[in-house]
């Protein structure tokens, strides 16, 4: 199952958190779960410094376990809302009722 994750900062987090140690070890652990499969892609929002995900897991419960595992999320600097998603049906009715 695809799995959303938008990433939101924990309010009242101070800059000085996001140490560069930190954020290396943050895309340290990304690359190991782009390289497992569970981490599809990634990408930050164009319009404020969030980073969007799309995960690979069985469920929100699994992608839930897969991102407790980034440093910023054990250090509660960031969170993240999980959306499932599903194949859209909509495309079979250009070819009438094919079961």
């Amino acid at each position: 199952m695809k799995i959303l994750a938008l990433e939101h900062e924990v309010p009242g987090t101070p800059a000085a958190a996001f140490t560069p140690a930190l954020l290396r070890a943050e895309a340290a652990r990304v690359w190991e779960l782009q390289q497992s499969g569970a981490l599809r892609e990634i990408y930050f929002r164009g319009d404020r410094s969030e980073a969007v995900l799309i995960l690979e897991c069985a469920d929100a419960a699994e992608a839930e376990r897969v991102l407790a595992t980034l440093p910023l999320v054990r250090e509660r600097l960031i969170v993240f809302e999980l959306i499932p998603l599903k194949p859209y049906p909509g495309l079979k009715r250009l070819f009438g009722n094919t079961g």
